[in-house]
Formats: structure tokens, sequence, C-alpha cells
């Protein structure tokens, strides 16, 4: 947190250093789906060595889930390519509002433009041979998407999960959801309300995201059950896709 002088803001344990949530999922035919653009995408994808992007999933249009959209141009040049974004409509109309001068024609080239294309989900598509499903979650009072690929199941920013979405989520082996802090929040599960969700779906591995300085890394991790974790920048998960 800018000007914070927190215990987890001055820890010198990398894990405690977390920059704004986006996923990369590699799927087996070597197709790369990135989950949100977060502001902090280029210095991911130079951290990581992040070289191509196929295809991006969008779960909302908050600014901490979209404003690195621009720096999809270098994957542009990399691929010599358009790449496909997919989201809900809301979504797709709030990027198209964000970065309006992507989309106007009469915005000169200049250094270049993201070469994209928007496409509004109303079911399960297939990506890299995969089928990804769109899980409707309540953000507050805002409806935005996780979403399930294979064994996993990715729900960042939600503080309620709909009656109609359980069954989407049903029998996930690899659960990543929002658990902001222990306090109690009106737009994110608190830590208890993710184990709750981690208790009646039983996962094998359970990771915690979208993580606010509340929760220093070792000390939150020791007190959760043992499959059950606090992510971190650079966590690799594997995950079957069938």
């Amino acid at each position: 947190m800018i000007g914070c002088g927190c215990v987890v803001c001055q820890s010198t344990d990398p894990r405690d250093n977390r920059a704004r949530p986006s996923a990369y999922l590699t799927l087996p035919d070597g197709t790369a789906v990135l989950i949100d653009t977060s502001p902090d995408l280029r210095q991911q994808a130079l951290r990581f060595d992040v070289r191509r992007v196929d295809a991006v999933l969008y779960t909302h249009g908050h600014a901490d889930h979209v404003l690195g959209l621009d720096d999809m141009r270098q994957f542009n040049a990399l691929q010599k390519a358009r790449i496909p974004c997919y989201a809900d409509a809301q979504t797709v109309a709030e990027v198209r509002q964000t970065f309006s001068y992507i989309f106007d024609p009469a915005t000169p080239v200049g250094g270049g433009l993201p070469e994209i294309d928007l496409y509004t989900l109303d079911g399960s598509l297939a990506i890299g041979g995969c089928q990804i499903t769109p899980v409707p979650l309540w953000h507050g009072r805002r409806l935005v998407y996780g979403y399930r690929i294979g064994s996993l199941a990715y729900l960042t920013d939600c503080s309620a999960i709909p009656d109609a979405s359980w069954p989407l989520v049903e029998g996930v082996d690899v659960l990543v959801i929002d658990a902001l802090r222990h306090r109690p929040h009106p737009t994110h599960f608190s830590v208890a309300e993710a184990l709750a969700v981690v208790e009646r779906l039983g996962p094998r591995q359970a990771w915690f995201t979208h993580i606010c300085h509340d929760l220093p890394h070792v000390e939150t991790s020791a007190a959760l059950p043992e499959h059950v974790q606090l992510a971190y920048d650079g966590l690799s998960v594997r995950f079957d896709v069938k």
C-alpha cells in the first residue's frame, strides 16, 4: 500500500510483495491464456518471462483488472496477430469506454495500439482444445465472472456465489478464491467466508488470492488448514484440463 509502514508492507519476504492479480494459463497444446490485464502486467510479464498471450479472459472491468490492456500491443508485435478478449457484456462496454482510443478509427497509430477483438461471453467456449466455463459471481452488487477450466476454478473478486453457479464449480481439484482479509468486506470474501467455500467444495488444494496487506504470508498460511494457503506472485499450479 502506498505510504504504509505496516509489517506486511515493510516485509522482506517476497511473498508479501504482491502485484495486482492476474493468472497465466498454459494449456496442453501450448496455448497461453491470460486472466485479466492488471495495471502491473508489464512488470509481471518481464519478471516471469511471459512471451505469448493467445487469448484474454476478463473477470470484470474494474481498474485493477483491466488497466494493463495497452501493454498487450507488445504481444501483438511478437505474435504478429490480433488477440481475442472475452468478457461479460458490461465489462466489454467498460473496456470500450476506458480504452476508447483503441477502438476509434481516428486515433493516430503512433507507437502502436493493442490489436484486440472483444467478444461477449454467453456461455462456455473452447480455447486450445479446452472448455472454459464462465462462473457468475457476486462482487458486492455487481455480477462478475470467475472461470472453470478442467479441474481448476479461478474465483477472484467475489463476495457471494449464486445458487446457480455452485454446480459449475463442483468437483474442482484446485480452487483459487478471493480472501481479502479477516474482517468482513462488502465486496470480497473474508478469510472465514472463503474457508466456508473451501469446506463446501472440498478441493485438494485451495489458494487464497486478492489479498490485502492485513494478511502476512507466513503467519496467515500457518493458521490455515494444510491444503489451504495464501497465493503469491509467481506461484505455479498444475491442474487437469479434462
